[in-house]
């Protein structure tokens, strides 16, 4: 079997004196899509902060194409291919879509990800490209945080929470989103606290509590099995149908 694209082992991460990861450890395969999911504060956000090193971990390691990346300064790690789309969609927002767009392409890495081929991805985004950041909907802000990491030419997009406040109907067309990028072969881990959409379209589902993965299993499973989500996240069978 090949070696994972991202490797945590061991990782202990803190803000401050408080213990956020307790030697956390996962593995993630090229061409994945895995979902983490848990309840508030057991460290879901932390640990995809921790892949980009804000903060770094104090012990353990992150290895990414089998490279050590632990303890790097986050715009190597940014460098070497790993995307960030943060929750609440942290653009800018007194710039244009235009202007967001090409302030991240600046730092681009070689890939087909153009600004043009974004403004076929996204025509929403092009309609709209002389609006500032400020005065576009939840769904065009998510839109464009992840235009922002895709025309960087990422191979590693770290997603957190990308169906936050989002209409039913834009949820569907960032999930449709995501499956179009790992269909061409893009890996994505990603932070949600939407059961049910989590579930559409990851191929692997992790399970946080107190800092540290509980379970690890397909979505399939957990949809068999209504103890998983009943013990692991409080809800019932319903919020994963």
């Amino acid at each position: 079997m090949s070696q994972p694209l991202l490797s945590l082992s061991g990782v202990n991460t803190y803000y401050g004196e408080s213990h956020i990861l307790h030697d956390l450890g996962f593995d993630l395969r090229k061409g994945e899509v895995v979902g983490i999911l848990g309840r508030n504060g057991v460290g879901k956000t932390t640990t995809l902060q921790s892949i980009l090193g804000i903060p770094a971990p104090r012990s353990g390691e992150i290895r990414f194409r089998g490279e050590t990346i632990s303890g790097l300064p986050t715009h190597d790690i940014v460098s070497r291919g790993v995307g960030w789309v943060p929750q609440g969609h942290r653009i800018f927002p007194t710039l244009t879509v235009v202007e967001n767009i090409e302030l991240a392409a600046a730092r681009s890495r070689p890939g087909s990800w153009t600004t043009e081929r974004i403004y076929e991805a996204f025509p929403r985004l092009h309609t709209r490209r002389d609006a500032r950041g400020g005065s576009l909907s939840g769904g065009e802000q998510q839109m464009l945080a992840i235009a922002r990491a895709l025309v960087q030419n990422p191979e590693l997009f770290l997603m957190d929470e990308p169906s936050e406040g989002l209409s039913p109907l834009i949820v569907q067309e960032i999930g449709a989103l995501i499956k179009r990028l790992n269909a061409e072969g893009n890996t994505i881990l990603l932070v949600e606290q939407n059961l049910a959409f989590a579930l559409s379209i990851s191929h692997r589902i992790l399970i946080m509590a107190k800092g540290t993965i509980v379970y690890s299993g397909k979505p399939d499973d957990i949809r068999d099995d209504p103890d998983i989500t009943h013990r692991f996240l409080g809800v019932g069978t319903a919020a994963a149908d």
